[in-house]
């Protein structure tokens, strides 16, 4: 199938041209090599994670202890995934390729798969993002609607009443479905870009999954005499705390109903240009403060990381800067929220979507 063409516009191609100027001036004018706080804290988090378990599997005769171990390594996952992974995928920790993916390489030890996620995340989510039918993030699963203008069906018409018991399954659905379904279903969207998938790539994603299994729940239980009962549920607890925090972090940045979801045309074309659909589809978060920045990988500042995936995150506040000055000057759609304000639209839009707000408004 031939791949979604952006809009061309020779006036918009000169206006990221002079946008991507300002934005390398304003960048070298930074004297510190920023990504040497990333390159520290890919070994700092690594530890972190794996302390908490090694910690955990001492101290098995305080159920307390164990649990709360467990799911504090549900939290630096997600803080392993926002200031580790997604840079590493982008080769934006180190200078050398082959350093980013033995980082990338992390998320295969804690559940993931890093091969099909890098596909999922530079060849589907960033080429076309909120593209129904080719972003990976917005892939219908059946039980929730995200997309405006597909009509809701069946339990997707009361999403509203019960977004909440499912969102807290998320890793559990990436972990036991998704997986397995992008390598093995030939109707995934990922297929679409990726194409054939190595059968290396099948075999490790499998022995890793098993590995990881086996040392969060088998090893406890088979070496350190934990109950099954609290090794399962330490390690429940441990994704759902991971699901509920990386959800609370990704929802606010595509899926509300102030961003586009373009619809391709009978040409499988786009209705913007590149430059106006990374505005169109993504917005930032007023949030910006020490915390933000530093812990939580500037997932705040999304709309640069589209425009400008090259810098890593550390630059995002300066950059950020640039674009919202050009986008005034421009009248360019940049859109900005509080977490919580994103938070309550991305309900409204599940709402809507029950609804058929689309159709209702479309008659």
């Amino acid at each position: 199938m031939e791949k979604p063409i952006y809009l061309k516009d020779s006036e918009d191609a000169k206006l990221f041209n002079e946008l991507r100027k300002r934005v390398n001036q304003r960048v070298e004018t930074i004297p510190e090599n920023r990504d040497l706080y990333i390159q520290i804290k890919a070994i700092i988090l690594p530890l972190v994670y794996f302390g908490l378990y090694v910690f955990a599997l001492f101290n098995v005769d305080k159920p307390w202890i164990y649990i709360s171990s467990f799911v504090l390594m549900g939290i630096s996952l997600v803080l392993i995934y926002l200031n580790l992974i997604h840079e590493a995928a982008h080769n934006n920790i180190y200078k050398s390729k082959r350093l980013n993916s033995l980082v990338l390489q992390i998320f295969d030890f804690v559940g993931a798969n890093s091969y099909i996620w890098k596909k999922r995340h530079i060849a589907s989510h960033h080429a076309y993002p909120n593209v129904d039918g080719w972003d990976t993030d917005i892939e219908q699963s059946g039980l929730l609607l995200i997309v405006p203008w597909i009509k809701a069906k069946g339990v997707q018409k009361y999403q509203h009443f019960f977004f909440f018991l499912v969102y807290p399954l998320y890793l559990f659905n990436w972990m036991f479905i998704r997986d397995f379904r992008d390598f093995f279903d030939n109707e995934r969207v990922i297929l679409k870009t990726q194409g054939a998938i190595p059968a290396k790539e099948k075999i490790k994603m499998v022995a890793y999954k098993l590995f990881y299994f086996f040392y969060q729940i088998a090893v406890p239980v088979l070496f350190f005499k934990v109950s099954i009962g609290l090794a399962l549920g330490a390690w429940f607890l441990q994704v759902i705390a991971a699901s509920i925090f990386a959800l609370f972090v990704l929802l606010p940045l595509h899926p509300l109903p102030d961003n586009a979801f373009p619809k391709l045309d009978e040409k499988n074309g786009l209705p913007f240009s590149w430059l106006h659909h990374q505005f169109e589809v993504t917005n930032d978060l007023k949030e910006n403060n020490w915390f933000v920045r530093n812990v939580l990988g500037n997932f705040n500042f999304h709309v640069a990381h589209h425009l400008f995936p090259n810098y890593s995150y550390a630059y995002y506040n300066e950059i950020t800067e640039e674009i919202e000055e050009f986008a005034k000057e421009h009248n360019l759609g940049y859109k900005r929220f509080p977490i919580f304000t994103a938070l309550g639209k991305h309900v409204d839009l599940l709402k809507q979507n029950a609804n058929n707000a689309y159709f209702i408004l479309e008659e």
